[in-house]
């Protein structure tokens, strides 16, 4: 009981440390109308853990804070990768292929509006839905992907996260 608390807790730290590396140092790609948020191929973790929902979550938080967001950015962006996560979890029954959906809408719908009224970005919020899901597909559906076929494949990266073959815990 108490190693598998320490493991939760573990890999939720270390999710939400590259999700904020992965974002600060991307920065000029991970901001704005038009984004490729490469760390939001993290998304596609809960589908594997269900430590990857805290880790994204916090991940995406700080790494909206350390990123110089404003204040509605960080509560809504954050929440909406939070939403995202959790939905990746409930699907991780599924197909793999279903697990990237999820984020991919919950910040489609979210975000434009947050960038809308936050940040006065004079588009449309119907064109942003456009950008920002093609930047989530890329992100979450292309990378994810390929992120949860690495750890499919490797065994030592199953067991790290406690999960067979199929990719079920």
């Amino acid at each position: 009981m108490k190693n598998s608390k320490l493991l939760f807790m573990t890999q939720a730290a270390m999710i939400a440390a590259i999700y904020v590396v992965l974002t600060v140092l991307l920065a000029p790609f991970s901001f704005g109308e038009v984004q490729l948020r490469a760390a939001e191929m993290l998304t596609i973790l809960p589908f594997f853990t269900p430590a990857a929902i805290p880790g994204v979550f916090l991940g995406c938080l700080l790494g909206n804070i350390l990123g110089g967001a404003v204040l509605p950015d960080i509560i809504f962006g954050s929440l909406a990768t939070l939403i995202g996560a959790v939905g990746t979890y409930m699907l991780r029954r599924t197909n793999l292929f279903l697990a990237p959906l999820p984020p991919i809408i919950a910040n489609s719908l979210i975000v434009p509006f947050v960038l809308k009224y936050a940040y006065a970005v004079p588009l449309p919020i119907p064109f942003m839905m456009l950008t920002v899901c093609i930047g989530e597909v890329l992100g979450c559906g292309v990378l994810g992907i390929l992120l949860a076929k690495v750890i499919q494949r490797y065994p030592s990266l199953r067991t790290g996260f406690a999960i067979n073959k199929n990719g079920q815990e």
